[in-house]
């Protein structure tokens, strides 16, 4: 039987999973001994994070169902990021613990939301094992370091030490080799979704800590008095002064893409973050595609929810 590294080719490399850590890739001829401490990570790598620093686009999707098989399976279809919401959703850290673990079985992030103000929370996410944070509705500069001291180690800034937790995890690293690899792995994102805040972009960005700049549209139509109207020229100057005041500051910035054509044009400003879509509107289009296709061989469906597309899908 032909040895399987014949078949794939010699340079081929896997990556062996090892929980929280990963070993890095090893040559399918040369794995030696997989109890090797010498080749293993210090803490998970950032999937978003190391492809931004490559000028790669990076998207993630929304997760609103809380069942643990839903993230591990948009984790092993080898999305980016889950952006998982605890600002609008009642779930609680516990059940965010759980959602996140259920992603490790893959490289993909979670860029978890908590509501504003609730920098605990926030400490708490990542503890938990999420690497991005996106903080809502920042008004200005001294918010957004806020935020920065809650969750950054020293001497970036003042977070909590516990290495009792799945980011560490549990107690198996020294210290200081830890908390480096936390500042450098996790990310912060903040949302910009008012026209006084996205006046403050600058300032905002510039703040050290401080990854990603990202436009809510959603709110920030809202709040203009445009609601829903994407293609509006105040909603549109909004992106170009996020992408000049990211640009300047050495930053990235991102916002949701309602489509590839809507994501193209985004790009074209300067945007590698983005998040499209959402469990609930995959199942719910779904499900309605099940019902089109069958009702010409005389089925009927009491569909009770409002045809049409979602406002997600721009």
């Amino acid at each position: 039987m032909r040895p399987l590294s014949a078949a794939l080719g010699a340079e081929t490399r896997i990556a062996v999973p090892g929980g929280p850590f990963y070993r890095k890739s090893v040559d399918l001829e040369d794995r030696g001994d997989l109890t090797d401490e010498s080749d293993r990570e210090i803490m998970r790598r950032s999937t978003i994070k190391s492809k931004l620093l490559r000028k790669e686009p990076t998207l993630c999707l929304q997760c609103h169902f809380t069942d643990q098989s839903v993230f591990e399976l948009v984790a092993l279809l080898g999305m980016d990021g889950i952006w998982m919401d605890l600002e609008h959703h009642h779930y609680s850290v516990e059940t965010a613990n759980g959602l996140i673990r259920a992603t490790r079985v893959a490289r993909c992030d979670v860029v978890a939301r908590a509501a504003k103000g609730e920098y605990m929370r926030f400490a708490r996410l990542l503890e938990a094992g999420a690497h991005g944070l996106m903080y809502p509705r920042c008004d200005d500069a001294a918010e957004a370091a806020e935020l920065v001291k809650w969750t950054k180690f020293y001497p970036i800034g003042k977070r909590g030490f516990d290495g009792g937790n799945g980011d560490m995890p549990y107690c198996s690293v020294p210290m200081a080799d830890y908390m480096k690899a936390a500042n450098e792995e996790t990310f912060i994102i903040i949302q910009l979704e008012e026209q006084s805040a996205v006046d403050r972009a600058d300032e905002i960005a510039a703040v050290p800590g401080v990854d990603i700049l990202f436009l809510g549209p959603a709110d920030f139509t809202t709040l203009s008095g445009i609601p829903g109207q994407w293609d509006h020229p105040k909603l549109w100057n909004a992106y170009k002064k996020v992408a000049k005041a990211a640009e300047k500051a050495g930053k990235w910035w991102g916002t949701p893409a309602f489509s590839p054509e809507h994501c193209r044009k985004l790009m074209d400003l300067g945007a590698l973050f983005f998040c499209h879509s959402a469990d609930i509107v995959i199942f719910k289009t779904g499900v309605e595609s099940i019902e089109k296709q069958f009702s010409p061989l005389g089925f009927r469906f009491d569909n009770r929810l409002a045809a049409g597309k979602s406002y997600l899908e721009g």
